[in-house]
């Protein structure tokens, strides 16, 4: 098991990116309280579910914000719980999913047994991520991941990243960074996944989206069957 980091020990990255969301949280919440309206996206979150369902076990929103991706995935039956590094955007999450579980940390050092889950959804929040660091990333959401169990990933596709700044009117900027799903797909693997699928969407401008949207849903492989690319 491995446990959170003190601030100190924190790398720069995720000291801004909480900073940006507890200094937007309320405002986010407020403006993304629609965002349901994207039923294509929801249709991959409930197909995952589904998929996941059959095996039982816990599965982790990393990353979760204000919870609504959370509140989805308990809606379909699964047992999950949200995790995030802003303890505003948790404080949103807590108030309006009163029965759900959330909690506090890193995705990148999770507080969570090896092999205990039986799925990771990071859904728009490897984005702040630098490159260099997905592979690590990866291996965190791998090590946490029971064998046979799943990860959905789910980030803007491109090549150039969108910088926010002072959002809503706050003293805050953060980078979003856009990916291609190819290399992601590559990074997964070697991390010890299979990839299992591959959507992606184009953007709906009417919705305020400037680039494609991507999927992606991999798979740890059964115990004794590393590397083996059967897509058990």
């Amino acid at each position: 098991m491995t446990s959170t980091p003190s601030a100190s020990a924190e790398p720069d990255f995720v000291i801004t990116t909480r900073t940006f969301y507890d200094a937007i949280a309320e405002d986010y919440a407020d403006h993304f309280a629609g965002e349901r309206t994207k039923p294509r996206d929801w249709t991959v979150m409930a197909g995952f579910a589904e998929l996941v369902s059959g095996g039982g076990g816990q599965v982790a929103d990393l990353g979760c914000g204000p919870g609504r991706s959370t509140a989805f995935l308990a809606a379909q039956g699964l047992d999950v719980f949200g995790l995030d590094l802003s303890e505003s955007m948790l404080a949103i999450a807590r108030r309006e999913n009163p029965g759900l579980r959330f909690r506090q940390g890193s995705m990148l050092e999770l507080d969570i047994p090896d092999g205990t889950l039986a799925a990771v959804v990071s859904w728009y929040s490897s984005i702040h991520t630098p490159v260099d660091r997905l592979p690590s990333l990866f291996a965190e959401f791998h090590r946490v991941i029971s064998p046979g169990g799943y990860l959905l990933l789910a980030f803007q596709s491109g090549d150039r990243p969108l910088t926010l700044d002072q959002p809503f009117g706050h003293p805050v900027t953060l980078d979003f960074e856009r990916r291609r799903p190819e290399p992601m797909g590559e990074l997964l693997g070697a991390a010890g996944f299979t990839l299992r699928s591959r959507t992606v969407r184009e953007a709906e401008e009417e919705l305020g989206e400037s680039a494609p949207q991507a999927f992606l849903i991999a798979r740890k492989p059964m115990a004794g069957l590393p590397g083996l690319g059967l897509g058990l």
